[in-house]
């Protein structure tokens, strides 16, 4: 692939939704009107589903008191893909932890809850169960019992990468990434050689290189891939170490032998579904992985690494844009 055609693409970096948004174009004309669609997209997904705005139509929930609300449109799309991967990972994956991690003190933007270390006590008590929540398509009509809230933390950024990559590509007629937080969905024709994705072990800029050993740079040409782990967001309070990935049969910080794991899938928000589902399934997420034939890249806590039937191969290096999972 000649240099020339691998600097046709263009890439704008900022913050929403609490976390890293990356956008690359293979045409740089357009990156500013796509990033404007972007902004506009998000701002409409933060308004429907933050748990941490008491305006937000999600925060509105907690009021119904077990009684069914007509939700917009975007709101019922986001419930359905939480509801959706709940059944599809026999519920490690489930939207009505909202009570247990607010427990658990992450009640707040995480850059607020890194500074609060006020102790806490830890109590093993299973969330309510995605079952109990009721959502009907036809009229866009939810109902979430009494005393039950509900978090969209595991699949709401990926599948707003799903969206906004589709409707960017559509819009725009090029090829469009779209990563929120390393939740990364591309659409439209990639660039020569596929989209350059930085698979990482640690949180960082996707302009500084991890340590040696903590990542691996993939290839990918269409669907998403999405890395969750217990290294990103982490927390003290007291004597306890805590992160976000919550156990639902526990509703505590699931116990794990994975540090990450990085799933590729047809769209981002299965792919991270897939990963945070395999965090809390632990020494058994490997063969699940397989037998649903998604490729993965697991991290053990020592550092060992093990891959699932398909993950990419390593991508050749070049000095375009890329993004990290």
């Amino acid at each position: 692939m000649a240099t020339a055609t691998r600097r046709t693409t263009a890439a704008a970096d900022w913050r929403a939704l609490g976390t890293s948004v990356r956008l690359v174009t293979t045409d740089p004309t357009l990156l500013d009107s796509c990033n404007l669609l972007l902004a506009r997209h998000l701002a409409e997904v933060d308004a429907a589903c933050s748990r941490f705005r008491q305006d937000s139509e999600l925060v509105a929930l907690d009021q119904a008191r077990g009684r069914p609300v007509r939700v917009s449109p975007l709101l019922a799309e986001a419930l359905a893909v939480a509801l959706r991967a709940a059944a599809a990972t026999d519920g490690a994956v489930d939207p009505t932890v909202g009570s247990a991690i607010g427990a658990l003190g992450y009640d707040r933007d995480f850059r607020l809850v890194q500074d609060d270390g006020r102790p806490i006590r830890l109590t093993v008590r299973p969330v309510p169960g995605w079952r109990a929540v009721t959502l009907d398509r036809a009229t866009d009509t939810v109902t979430v019992p009494a005393g039950v809230r509900l978090d969209l933390g595991a699949t709401a950024n990926a599948w707003a990468a799903d969206k906004a990559a589709a409707l960017l590509a559509e819009a725009a007629g090029c090829g469009v990434l779209v990563s929120l937080g390393g939740d990364t969905a591309v659409a439209g024709e990639p660039p020569a050689g596929g989209w350059r994705i930085r698979v990482q072990d640690a949180t960082g800029p996707v302009d500084e290189t991890p340590a040696p050993g903590t990542y691996a740079t993939v290839s990918i040409r269409s669907g998403g891939l999405a890395t969750s782990g217990t290294t990103s967001r982490r927390w003290r309070r007291g004597a306890h170490d805590l992160h976000h990935i919550v156990d639902p049969h526990t509703g505590l910080p699931a116990e794990t032998p994975w540090r990450t794991v990085s799933v590729a899938a047809a769209t981002c928000a299965d792919a991270n579904a897939a990963g945070t589902a395999a965090l809390v399934k632990g020494a058994g997420a490997q063969r699940w992985l397989a037998g649903l034939g998604l490729p993965a890249r697991l991290v053990a806590n020592d550092g060992t690494v093990v891959t699932t039937p398909g993950w990419p191969a390593c991508a050749p290096a070049w000095s375009g844009p890329e993004a990290a999972a």
